[in-house]
């Protein structure tokens, strides 16, 4: 068995050394063959799951989560709900449900959400009929394997100690922030991970660092602020941590929106 994390996010999940992992965007697929994406394609390989996190900002409850989560299916695959089922893995908590597809498309679509703090998981299961019998019980067996461990792989430290997703580099912060006061204590980080992924991140790592939160401000689409903000302290060190989009998104909330790191030292 292969061994996934999503550092962002904070989980990991076991599949078959035989399977693939792909990310695309801010989705993280497995399946047995690239063809399992052609909705036409109903092959013996046939069948995908599909996890996307999502940053609950605002920390709703689970209902209006789910009732979300179902009419964003129902508005792009036609599809109904059947029932739903509270649904628990470890200390996550949430809703799942078979939904029902028109009969043309003679698939399957199984779907989920999962709650942990500021974090939400969307799952979805989809695959041909006619494969239910083989890759259902592979699905479930890689679903139920879904972990929140203590420890993530791949987390770096900057020198001041402050914990940096991977592929993250360093860049000039001026060329973010214009007519930089005391440009010695300023830093920042380029990469391509989505704000909302960024602030899962940070709320989870900066306290296994060693690090006191003392302010969060969340990042919110409509706000004036425009970024997430952290004012954070340890026994040597006092900084304000920024989270500061890259690009745009349409102004949708909760679509992706690419971000950078930037933090200030206050004292050292």
């Amino acid at each position: 068995m292969s061994t996934y994390q999503n550092v962002f996010w904070g989980y990991e999940i076991a599949y078959p050394d035989f399977w693939f992992h792909k990310k695309i965007a801010d989705t993280d697929y497995f399946f047995l063959s690239t063809y399992s994406f052609d909705p036409l394609y109903e092959g013996e390989d046939a069948g995908r799951i599909a996890i996307r996190g999502e940053w609950n900002w605002a920390r709703k409850d689970i209902k209006p989560l789910w009732s979300e989560h179902i009419g964003l299916l129902a508005g792009m695959m036609g599809a109904k709900d059947v029932g739903s089922a509270p649904w628990r893995m470890g200390d996550a908590v949430g809703m799942e449900a078979e939904i029902v597809l028109a009969k043309k498309e003679n698939r399957r679509l199984w779907t989920g959400i999962l709650t942990r703090g500021f974090c939400v998981l969307h799952f979805m299961v989809v695959h041909p009929i006619v494969v239910r019998e083989k890759f259902e019980p592979a699905a479930t067996k890689i679903l139920s394997s879904l972990r929140f461990p203590e420890k993530m792989d791949g987390v770096l430290t900057t020198p001041e100690g402050l914990p940096l997703p991977p592929d993250y580099s360093f860049i000039d912060p001026g060329s973010i922030i214009n007519n930089i006061e005391e440009p010695s204590k300023w830093f920042a980080y380029d990469g391509q991970a989505d704000i909302g992924a960024l602030q899962s991140f940070f709320l989870r790592e900066l306290t296994k660092k060693g690090w006191e939160i003392t302010e969060y401000v969340p990042y919110i689409t409509a706000s004036d602020l425009g970024f997430a903000r952290y004012t954070i302290a340890n026994q040597q060190t006092k900084l304000i941590l920024g989270l500061m989009p890259a690009g745009t998104n349409g102004d949708v909330e909760g679509s992706p929106v690419p971000a950078r790191i930037v933090y200030k030292l206050s004292s050292a």
